[in-house]
């Protein structure tokens, strides 16, 4: 029993020098890592080290005040929200629940807080991104992709943002699956509150919430970017559905560039500019999708887990044979107006709104304003 409590005091003293190590400003990993190599200074020496010795390190005023005087109260709050619930952790970088992809990024996150169970962190992932005012087919494309991937044994992360991040958790979770949202606010502020009922979805299915902030920490516009570097770095791979050339999306691609992930894009016509962004990056490098398997391919390698549907062998039979249905023939996967299909298919239009309507309820199409949009691949 003895054991017991020295070994749970030692996990709070370490939690608790990296609670401490969070505050001192401009000081990372990569920090952490030239101190121990060039001084022999453990994280847990930092903070008995005098105010002489730290500067002759080469701390400055403002790092030497966080070391030898942290704040307390933040300290608090933070081991308050972790105790507060059971659905609650604190991985601090050196945790064995830290994931291992996440920590070959130039600059991880010290301490990662988080809803849920921190083992799916470690799932292989592929993150969706995109624009925050998708067009209906950009709305489409996201929650198929997230689902018929989620589908594949991937899970899915991305940053529940409005738009297309949104509807990716969406996707993932209309199929049952496991999904990951990285939050750019404080651990306990979700954000925007519209999709607190998202959250809670995502987690009663299972799913994690994370950030990199403490609890209570003041929203600042910079950290949105400054989280994208999570999404990517959790993933192998990062999907952007639909992005304009100026898009948080686009610095999510580059940090997946920079880290040595694969990226990947899809197309849109060359008259939207919800498609410039990913025109763009597919002109960069960016593999060209059109299907889940353009992106399964890039990991052959990898073994996923198998997570097929029963109803999956029922559902490719019901496309086969709606592969040959004149009327979905007629319907593009951009918005077709009612009339145009009429002419197509060469039926009447009253028999046309009847089978679209059908086929809607089996969510074959979609209406949208304008006609109907074909959703998934044949």
């Amino acid at each position: 029993m003895q054991q017991d409590v020295e070994l749970n005091n030692n996990k709070n003293s370490e939690l608790e020098n990296w609670l401490k190590l969070a505050q001192i400003p401009n000081f990372s990993i990569n920090s952490l890592k030239k101190l121990k190599q060039k001084f022999d200074v453990e994280l847990s020496e930092l903070f008995t080290i005098s105010k002489a010795l730290l500067k002759e390190i080469g701390f400055n005023t403002e790092q030497i005040k966080a070391i030898l005087y942290p704040n307390i109260e933040v300290i608090t709050a933070s081991l308050c929200w972790l105790n507060s619930t059971n659905n609650r952790f604190l991985l601090h970088y050196d945790h064995p629940s830290y994931p291992d992809l996440l920590k070959q990024i130039s600059s991880p996150p010290p301490l990662i807080y988080g809803y849920g169970d921190p083992k799916y962190l470690s799932n292989y992932q592929i993150a969706i991104v995109g624009s925050r005012t998708p067009s209906p087919q950009g709305r489409e494309n996201a929650k198929y992709f997230a689902s018929h991937l989620s589908e594949c044994g991937w899970t899915i992360t991305s940053g529940l943002a409005l738009g297309i991040d949104g509807l990716s958790h969406q996707g993932a979770i209309l199929g049952g699956f496991i999904t990951i949202a990285v939050l750019g606010t404080a651990i306990d502020k979700m954000y925007p509150r519209r999709h607190i009922d998202l959250a809670e979805k995502i987690l009663l299915n299972d799913g994690v919430i994370i950030s990199e902030f403490a609890p209570n920490t003041l929203g600042r516009a910079e950290y949105f970017p400054r989280r994208n570097r999570i999404i990517s770095g959790l993933s192998v791979g990062t999907l952007i559905v639909e992005a304009a050339i100026k898009s948080g999306s686009l610095i999510t691609a580059r940090c997946a560039l920079e880290q040595n992930r694969e990226v990947f894009a899809l197309p849109g016509s060359i008259h939207s500019p919800m498609s410039a962004g990913c025109h763009h990056l597919i002109q960069q490098g960016a593999k060209l999708v059109t299907c889940v398997e353009d992106i399964n391919e890039e990991f052959q390698h990898l073994i996923l887990p198998s997570l097929t549907k029963k109803e999956d062998k029922l559902e490719k039979n019901m496309l086969q044979s709606l592969a040959l249905d004149k009327l979905l023939d007629s319907v593009d996967f951009e918005v077709t107006p009612l009339d145009i299909v009429a002419q197509r298919s060469g039926i009447e239009v009253a028999d046309v709104m009847s089978q679209l309507l059908e086929y809607e309820l089996r969510g074959i199409v979609a209406a949208v304003p304008g006609g109907y949009i074909k959703l998934g691949k044949k």
